[in-house]
C-alpha cells in the first residue's frame, strides 16, 4: 500500500515542491513527523493482525510522506548551495543518509532481538529517528527559491565555500544573476535585472519538453528495470539465509542476519558513496559510474545462485555488491537529474517522475518475484532477476549520452536568460 501510494504521489510532490512558495523545510518537517506517527502506529495493531484499516491508513500516509521527503532534500541542496556545489554537498547528505541507515538498522535489529517476539517494537527507533529529523530541520537554510526548482536564481541566500576542503561554508544574502564557481560556492553579481528575470521565469520548460527529453526516457527506463530486476532479491536472500520455524513463525535467528544483510549494504553503499564523490571530483563522468552500479546486480544473483548452499555468511556477503550498486545508483540519480533539467525550473518534478517509475519496479519485482518463487521456488525468481537485469545495462548503455558538464546548458531557459543579460 505504501509503494503504490508513493507512486501515485511522487510525481505531483515534486512538482508541487517546484512550485510552492511555502518554506520548503517546513514540508520536510510534517514529513518526517507523518513518518514518525506512521511508524509508531504499529504498536496499536491488535494481535492477529485483524486491524486491517489501521494499517492501510498508516501505510498510505508514510507513501504521501516518503514522496516529499526526496524532493525536500534536493531542493533545498540546490537552493542553497547552488548547481556548482550540488554534487559535493548532495553525495554528503546521501552519505549520512546511509549512516542513518545504518545506525538505524542496527538499533532496530538489536530491539527485535531483546524484545522478540514482540518484534514490533522495533518500529519506534524508525518514528525516533524521524522525530530527531524534524529538529534537525530547523538548522537548514530556506535558499534561493527559484534556484531550487532548477532556475539560476534572483534574490540568493547562497552558502559561499570559505574552505580548502568543501566542508566550510557560510550563509549569506545576496542580489543579483547568479554567477558559478565550482570553489567559491555561489555568488551572485550586482547586475540583475528586471529583463533578465522575466525572460527565466517565462521561459520555463513545458512538462512535455522535460517529460519527452531522451535522457528522460532513458533515465526513468534503466531505474525503472533496474528495480524490477533488484528490490526482490533482498527477499529471496533473506528467506534462503533466515527460514520459519516449523509453526510458520520467523526464526529469531533471522532478525540479526536480515539487519545484518541490511548494514552490510549501508555499509557498502557508505564507501561508494564517498568513492563515487571522489572519483566524481577526479574527473569521472556519470556514465561510467552509474554502469558500474548497474552492473553488481547481474553478478550478486548469479553469486547467491552458486553460493544459495554454501553457509549464510557466503551468502551474506553478496550484500557488499548490492551496496556498491545502490550507492552508485543513488549517488548518480540527483546528478543526472540535475544535468537534465538546470535552468528548466522542472528539477524536482523529474525527481518525482524518477523516483516513481524506480518505485513501480521495485513494486512489481517484489510481487512478481514472490509468486515466481511460490510456484517455482528461489533459483528461477533470482534467476529471471538476473536476465532482467541485462535490460537496464544495455539500454543506458546504447542510448543515455554523458551528462556531465552541461547543466544549465541545454535548455531553452539558459538561452532566453543569457540574451536578456546581453540586451540589458
Amino acid at each position: 500500500m505504501m509503494g503504490f501510494t508513493a507512486l501515485l504521489t511522487q510525481t505531483i510532490a515534486g512538482d508541487i515542491i517546484d512550485k510552492t512558495t511555502f518554506d520548503r523545510r517546513k514540508f520536510l518537517a510534517m514529513a518526517a513527523l507523518m513518518t514518525a506517527f506512521s511508524a509508531s502506529a504499529i504498536l496499536f495493531v491488535q494481535e492477529g493482525n485483524v486491524d486491517h484499516a489501521l494499517m492501510y491508513v498508516t501505510k498510505i500516509i508514510e507513501g504521501v510522506s516518503s514522496s516529499f521527503i526526496g524532493p525536500c532534500v534536493a531542493a533545498l541542496t540546490l537552493a542553497s548551495f547552488g548547481p556548482d556545489s550540488f554534487d559535493e554537498v548532495m553525495a554528503s547528505n546521501i552519505l549520512w543518509g546511509h549512516v542513518g541507515s545504518i545506525v538505524s538498522a542496527v538499533l532496530a535489529g538489536l530491539t527485535a532481538w531483546i524484545t522478540y517476539p514482540n518484534i514490533r517494537y522495533c518500529f519506534l527507533v524508525i518514528g525516533f529517528s524521524a522525530l530527531l529529523a524534524v529538529v534537525g530541520v530547523k538548522l537548514l537554510p530556506e535558499g534561493d527559491v527559484l534556484m531550487g526548482r532548477g532556475l539560476k536564481g534572483n534574490s540568493t541566500k547562497v552558502a559561499v565555500h570559505s574552505g580548502d576542503d568543501g566542508d566550510d561554508y557560510a550563509n549569506m544574502e545576496v542580489q543579483g544573476t547568479t554567477s558559478w564557481s565550482s570553489t567559491q560556492g555561489n555568488i551572485a553579481s550586482p547586475k540583475c535585472t528586471s529583463n533578465s528575470v522575466a525572460a527565466e521565469e517565462n521561459a520555463i520548460s513545458s512538462y512535455w519538453e522535460i517529460f519527452s527529453d531522451r535522457k528522460t526516457v532513458v533515465l526513468c527506463f534503466t531505474g525503472f528495470f533496474f528495480h524490477f530486476a533488484n528490490a526482490n532479491v533482498l527477499l529471496v536472500l533473506g528467506e534462503l539465509m533466515g527460514g520459519d520455524n516449523e509453526d510458520g513463525t520467523t526464526k529469531r535467528s533471522a532478525i540479526p542476519l536480515i539487519a545484518g544483510a541490511i548494514v552490510l549494504a549501508q555499509f557498502t553503499m557508505s564507501g561508494a558513496t564517498f568513492a563515487g564523490d571522489k572519483m566524481t571530483k577526479g574527473g569521472w563522468g556519470r556514465k561510467p559510474l552509474f554502469m558500474a552500479g548497474l552492473l553488481t546486480l547481474p553478478l550478486r544473483c548469479f553469486l547467491i545462485i552458486f553460493w544459495k548452499d554454501a553457509g549464510e555468511a557466503w551468502l551474506l556477503s553478496t550484500q557488499i555488491l548490492d551496496g556498491v550498486g545502490g550507492g552508485f545508483f543513488g549517488l548518480l540519480h540527483p546528478y543526472l537529474v540535475a544535468d537534465i533539467t538546470f535552468g528548466s525550473g522542472r528539477f524536482n518534478v523529474i525527481m518525482g517522475l524518477t523516483a516513481s517509475c524506480f518505485g513501480l519496479g521495485g513494486t512489481l519485482s517484489n510481487l512478481l518475484g514472490q509468486m515466481v518463487v511460490e510456484k517455482y521456488g528461489h533459483v528461477a525468481s533470482l534467476t529471471g532477476s538476473m536476465f532482467l537485469s541485462v535490460i537496464p545495462i544495455v539500454l543506458f548503455a546504447l542510448a543515455m549520452p554523458e551528462t556531465a558538464g552541461s547543466r544549465g546548458k541545454n535548455t531553452k531557459s539558459a538561452v532566453l536568460v543569457e540574451a536578456a543579460g546581453v540586451s540589458a
